[in-house]
């Protein structure tokens, strides 16, 4: 069998030294290109839109002509401010301002992680008052927001929508723990109507790792690739011409033996005398 050249041999292990290179490439560089979408995602908390501050803003000025008392909202996320208001306008809170001395206002802080994170968003919410509201008021005004929908998976849902709302129910609130005379219900005047609907129901796996599973497949069809392609790089057989036989001699060194001296007539083979001579 003919062997392969040295020329040929390097060849074949330039070859294998691309296809291991590109295969190591694939395996650490494509997860970490996913990585890097994934990581980019956007975790911004969505404040309330123009229009939902704009109808909810009318609301409370209404109640606090009725009610003396002044109704607000603050949305944050982490410490981060994203929307204030109240009913002295979109923008103007409520906390020390001379002319609100009474007042309550509803705060959530809402935080987003994104999918490739173990924790879950969150969101926290309160209800504050002026000095002259006791603590024990307060309490059932925030437990009541839940009776209507306004609970934590809605400020996660679609917290601009959340706090806009809740800040509007404020004075219903406010006037069933007696703090205030009843008000009107702005049930029929929401800021946006209903919310969003929720995403359907699925597998969290598959939803929130569907790039993963995606990129191991498409990384295993490569690789299978390349192990194909290298194997028979290594079994294909040498073409004619590129490879000698190593037992056979050179030329040159029958070249250098020079001509076989002719045999003497009777005589027998070289380097022996027939017996008797």
């Amino acid at each position: 069998m003919a062997g392969k050249s040295a020329a040929a041999t390097a060849k074949d292990n330039r070859n294998t030294t691309v296809i291991w290179v590109a295969v190591v490439l694939l395996f650490i560089g494509v997860p970490c290109a996913i990585g890097i979408v994934n990581g980019s995602e956007s975790t911004d908390v969505p404040g309330p839109t123009t229009e939902q501050r704009t109808a909810t803003v009318p609301l409370l000025a209404s109640a606090f002509d009725g009610q003396g008392i002044c109704y607000g909202w603050v949305l944050s996320d982490w410490g981060d401010e994203i929307s204030v208001g109240s009913n002295l306008g979109d923008g103007t809170p409520v906390r020390d301002d001379p002319r609100c001395p009474r007042w309550i206002e509803v705060s959530a802080v809402v935080h987003y992680t994104s999918s490739s994170s173990e924790s879950q968003d969150s969101a926290r919410i309160g209800v504050n008052g002026s000095d002259d509201i006791d603590r024990a008021d307060l309490y059932p005004i925030a437990s009541g927001l839940g009776r209507f929908g306004l609970d934590e998976d809605a400020f996660v849902d679609e917290p601009g929508w959340a706090i806009t709302r809740a800040t509007t129910v404020l004075p219903l609130l406010a006037a069933e723990v007696g703090l205030a005379e009843a008000a009107p219900t702005p049930t029929a005047a929401t800021p946006s109507g209903t919310p969003a609907p929720l995403p359907s129901a699925g597998s969290d796996l598959l939803r929130d790792r569907w790039g993963w599973l995606v990129a191991a497949a498409v990384l295993l069809l490569v690789a299978a690739l390349f192990i194909t392609v290298g194997v028979r790089q290594r079994n294909r057989p040498t073409a004619p011409g590129r490879g000698v036989a190593p037992d056979a001699p050179s030329r040159n060194s029958r070249q250098r033996r020079g001509p076989v001296p002719a045999q003497r007539a009777g005589a027998g083979p070289a380097g022996r005398t027939r017996e008797g001579a």
